[in-house]
């Protein structure tokens, strides 16, 4: 029950901040026409994924019930694979193939990178 507990917390955590940034980015820069919260909660969720995931395995200076707080609750519902496949299809059938193409591509390259480089500056 302890886990099930510390990843609900986490996950509210996260659902409520992915909310926050959402209308952040909404408020302030509606003029973009594009899925940039999307784009910056994914990449700000892998670097930190890289960063606790070495944290945890590399430095043993979190304890590991701390993976199920941050990876599994926080990470989980802060980052969103199944909004940006939506905006994604989104983009496509208004015909900004273009768009699409590089949201797709773009947040691909950039997370996995991201990834790489919150490992880089843990470690």
């Amino acid at each position: 029950m302890h886990i099930y507990l510390l990843i609900a917390l986490g996950g509210a955590g996260g659902a409520l901040s992915r909310y926050g940034i959402g209308r952040a980015v909404n408020v302030y820069l509606a003029q973009i026409h594009w899925p940039l919260a999307t784009f910056l909660v994914n990449f700000i969720g892998s670097f930190t994924i890289g960063a606790v995931y070495v944290l945890i395995t590399e430095k043993s200076s979190l304890h590991t019930d701390w993976r199920y707080v941050l990876m599994v609750g926080f990470l989980g519902a802060f980052t969103t694979f199944s909004t940006f496949s939506l905006e994604s299809v989104a983009l496509l059938e208004a015909g900004k193939v273009v768009s699409a193409a590089v949201y797709m591509s773009g947040t691909l390259a950039c997370c996995v990178l991201a990834c790489w480089l919150g490992m880089i500056a843990t470690r």
